[in-house]
């Protein structure tokens, strides 16, 4: 049933090597695996910073060793310490490489960092005194300009609050909750529905989470939580992401594929997992399904 929803599927989120964390893919690998399952796309994502780069060279690699097929590769950049933080001139380098994601700060969060009970004094701020950082309204109009997609990145739910309304009033079309339902996040359901409510923003629920950041903790499934957002919220607000690569978890194409199924045998109409999994991140990245 699913795996035929695997040809065309999208992914806006996956962890691959290079990393600092050893990943179960590398970018070559990943590209091999979307290749053969028919995925139309995927975007790589990096606590480290850029991956447009990555992604150029990726799709390089397809051309030359799997021949002409439909699957391409994507970059974005994470806005954490090592590029400077909220750091215009990284997105705009970024952004003209070819990304399509900007997130907001992740490991480098304050949020995060307050959560894993770590020092804040480095930590990249978006938010002070209840309004962003002024920094912030240079990246928004630099997203926009490029038609790229904001993601939140790891910052708290009130910041998010925060940022979605400055980064609607800056015009920008694309805006992803990342991840609510991580428990560095926390995003309540009500918070959820409040959010889509009054900003008619993208929820991004991911397939599973980690119990405690760090090797050896282990993982638990969001897929029961998922399926309450999207009955919730409404389908058109959720967008279908793995936030895969981990080594714990199965296979990116393994995950993606149980993730389908689940919704499916769980009721969701596959026109619906088909606009959550193959439409809408196709909008984000502005190409065809």
């Amino acid at each position: 049933m699913a795996d035929s929803l695997m040809k065309g599927v999208i992914d806006m989120h996956v962890h691959t090597n290079p990393d600092l964390r050893t990943r179960r893919y590398d970018d070559f690998e990943l590209c091999d695996a979307a290749v053969r399952v028919g995925a139309r796309a995927i975007v790589i994502k990096t606590h480290l910073g850029y991956t447009a780069n990555r992604a150029f060279l990726t799709n390089r690699y397809n051309r030359i060793v799997n021949g002409d097929n439909d699957f391409t590769m994507f970059g974005s950049v994470v806005l954490n310490r090592c590029v400077g933080g909220i750091n215009p001139v990284a997105v705009e380098n970024a952004l003209k490489l070819g990304a399509k994601v900007v997130w907001l700060p992740t490991s480098s969060a304050r949020n995060h960092l307050e959560k894993l009970g770590k020092p804040t004094d480095d930590c990249v701020d978006v938010v002070r005194d209840g309004a962003i950082v002024p920094e912030l309204q240079e990246v928004f109009a630099l997203i926009k300009e490029h038609d790229a997609v904001l993601g939140t990145g790891h910052i708290s739910v009130s910041e998010i609050f925060t940022v979605v309304k400055a980064a609607r009033e800056a015009g920008l079309r694309k805006v992803v909750v990342t991840h609510p339902e991580w428990w560095i996040v926390n995003m309540s359901m009500e918070d959820q529905v409040k959010i889509v409510r009054e900003y008619d923003v993208l929820l991004e629920r991911c397939y599973a989470q980690n119990k405690g950041v760090g090797a050896g903790n282990g993982y638990i499934s969001n897929l029961p939580g998922n399926l309450e957002t999207i009955q919730t919220v409404g389908y058109k607000n959720v967008l279908i992401s793995t936030d895969g690569g981990q080594v714990e978890n199965p296979a990116w194409e393994i995950a993606e594929e149980q993730y389908l199924q689940y919704l499916i045998e769980h009721g969701i109409p596959r026109e619906h997992v088909r606009y959550m999994s193959h439409d809408l991140p196709a909008w984000l990245l502005g190409i065809e399904a």
